[in-house]
């Protein structure tokens, strides 16, 4: 299988003319030669902090705060979560999914409300789908044990230490949520030696340098942080100091749309097209332990194909920053898995 076009190669995302060589669903070759193709070639994306049983409450709660729409046991949305049949979840985060294929995403990193029977309904709801959750389950050890790792609410929210010795014994994966509200919660959350961080909207410079020492990994969701009118995260900062992705957060409140994170990040702050499409791909991509991400020989064919010369794209003089800040979903080609070639 060959693709051809405008590849985005390497760490750099580097515009390359040629084609993209897949065997066996592995990249096996990066030819760079002309090609009569205006397609754009990139790493299809990794979402690396999603709550997508959320689509059973898609956009509710308007002027609620953070707290009120969210905060366990009895924010809006878990009340909503409680209040909806197995099948309502099931069907909600079906059709998310089949959205977040439409819209070139490779995999994504789910904290997991609802124990074990959350961790089983998102695994019928995956079945059959190309696409790979990484799923962290939440409120209990089995949980974890039923999933891919723990995410934890936060340090605010109880004691995870008990989580936290578990996962790291099982092997497993284990984020938090820190620094959304408030810095009083990301010295503890820190303290439990997590494998990432999520949000960090208030991190301060001991914070950061805590970060940097311990070479921790965080994962931003602006636009999520914009809605609930929590701030935004000093993405500059922390990119100076660890490797940061992108997630879509809630999709009680946002779309999981990559597109638009990737647009909002970079028109609300100085960070580079190469940097927000790193962590939009392979950053999100290593910290969930995956190795898609990149276009590179030896990688897996997990990609991203689109339409170059389409209306919205047509013209554009750096195919970086028009797939960064202009690109979207009706400008999508194809999406290529490993398991698809």
């Amino acid at each position: 299988m060959r693709l051809e076009g405008t590849v985005l190669r390497g760490r750099s995302f580097e515009p390359v003319e040629g084609a993209v060589v897949i065997e066996n669903g592995t990249i096996t070759d990066v030819e760079k030669e002309p090609v009569d193709s205006t397609d754009i070639v990139l790493p299809a994306f990794v979402n690396a902090h999603t709550h997508i049983g959320d689509s059973v409450a898609k956009e509710a709660g308007e002027g609620l705060s953070l707290e009120e729409l969210v905060a366990p046991p009895d924010g809006l949305k878990h009340r909503l979560l409680r209040a909806a049949s197995h099948e309502e979840l099931v069907s909600g985060m079906v059709q998310t999914m089949r959205f977040m294929e439409q819209a070139g995403t490779a995999a994504f990193l789910e904290f997991r409300e609802g124990g074990v029977g959350g961790v089983d309904a998102i695994a019928e709801a995956s079945a059959g789908f190309d696409l790979d959750p990484v799923v962290l389950g939440r409120g209990s050890v089995e949980a974890m044990e039923a999933a891919d790792g723990f995410g934890a609410s936060g340090a605010a929210d109880g004691e995870f230490s008990r989580e936290r010795t578990a996962t790291r014994a099982a092997g497993k994966l284990f984020g938090i949520h820190a620094g959304e509200v408030d810095s009083g919660d990301i010295n503890p959350a820190l303290d439990l030696d997590p494998d990432f961080l999520v949000h960090m909207v208030h991190a301060e410079t001991v914070h950061l340098d805590r970060v940097a020492d311990s070479d921790t990994p965080v994962v931003v969701c602006p636009r999520s942080n914009a809605v609930t009118g929590v701030g935004l995260p000093p993405i500059g900062r922390l990119l100076d100091r660890t490797t940061v992705a992108l997630g879509t957060d809630n999709v009680m409140l946002n779309s999981p749309s990559m597109f638009r994170e990737m647009a909002f990040t970079a028109k609300t702050t100085d960070v580079s097209a190469p940097a927000v499409l790193r962590m939009a791909t392979v950053n999100g991509a290593e910290i969930a332990g995956l190795d898609c991400g990149l276009v590179t020989p030896g990688r897996p064919a997990a990609l991203l194909v689109l339409d170059g010369d389409s209306d919205n794209l047509g013209g554009a003089h750096d195919p970086r920053r028009a797939v960064v800040r202009r690109a979207g979903v009706s400008d999508v080609s194809a999406v290529v898995y490993p398991t698809g070639d």
